[in-house]
């Protein structure tokens, strides 16, 4: 990174203002813990006793009014390679390390040997490189001229590797994957004129309905199981809207040697264990 990027990154993390976290303008809070802020110190020491650089200090941060705070300022370390215990532990704390690549191959060869890999953000203004980047990249949530790829919950949360655990997410359709109910449906059609036996017959006939449209349904010779037949007749009957129309099935014997016929109301017929 060239000294002027350095100088520009070190300006715009001192602008920063760290408060409780509970003001509008807060641009940074407390860590969660005592511990937590050790810890992060700790790593911040490792990593200049590894040989990087820290061009920005934040440990001994005071925040007025909030002087026995969990506070670490914003902190930026520079020449870290990937070796070091800052890079291979997730810092969790307001700490930018800052690494160098000679090519595209190779920071993306950096992201994808890491066993982390929540997500990465690439700043390019070239459509092959971002769509390079978004293809090989190994990191679950991507970023393209976008610097934190952390979704809205209509998103799904694709954290990677050791950034995830478990086999469903909880944000956007895998969550609703997780709450829903798979039904399966098998079904077999078979066509009965392959059987030998007599073939269903459909045929539609005029009947009235209420919006004048002329419908009806016949079906006749349709064998079932016990070698019975069905025959369903539509005629005349009146209907509540005054549009006729009518059902009629006749000569069904049942296996039971009983017949059931039924008959319109103009036929004024209700025939049953014949």
């Amino acid at each position: 990174m060239t000294q002027s990027r350095e100088d520009k990154l070190v300006e715009r993390a001192k602008a920063l203002k760290i408060t409780a976290g509970t003001e509008p303008d807060a641009d940074l809070g407390p860590v969660i813990s005592k511990q937590v802020k050790e810890r992060i110190c700790r790593l911040i020491q490792m990593t200049v006793d590894s040989g990087a650089r820290l061009i920005l200090d934040g440990r001994q941060i005071v925040v007025p009014q909030y002087e026995l705070g969990n506070f670490i300022g914003p902190t930026i370390l520079s020449d870290v390679t990937d070796n070091m215990d800052c890079c291979k532990e997730e810092i969790f704390g307001p700490v930018l390390l800052c690494m160098q690549a000679d090519s595209l191959d190779e920071a993306i060869g950096i992201v994808n040997r890491h066993k982390y890999c929540n997500g990465a953000s690439i700043f390019t203004s070239s459509g092959a490189a971002a769509r390079k980047f978004q293809t090989e990249i190994e990191a679950g949530q991507v970023g393209i001229n976008v610097p934190v790829p952390a979704p809205l919950p209509f998103v799904s949360f694709s954290g990677s590797k050791a950034s995830f655990a478990g086999d469903l997410n909880f944000y956007g359709k895998a969550g609703v994957h997780f709450y829903t109910q798979i039904k399966t449906v098998t079904q077999q059609w078979k066509d009965f004129s392959d059987c030998g036996e007599v073939s269903p017959e459909l045929q539609l006939k005029d009947f009235p309905s209420s919006d004048e449209t002329c419908l009806a349904l016949h079906s006749k010779e349709l064998p079932s199981s016990d070698a019975g037949f069905l025959v369903s007749q539509s005629k005349e009957f009146a209907s509540s809207d005054g549009v006729f129309m009518a059902l009629q099935s006749k000569d069904f014997p049942s296996s039971n040697g009983m017949s059931a016929a039924i008959t319109a109301i103009d036929g004024s017929e209700w025939t049953k264990n014949t």
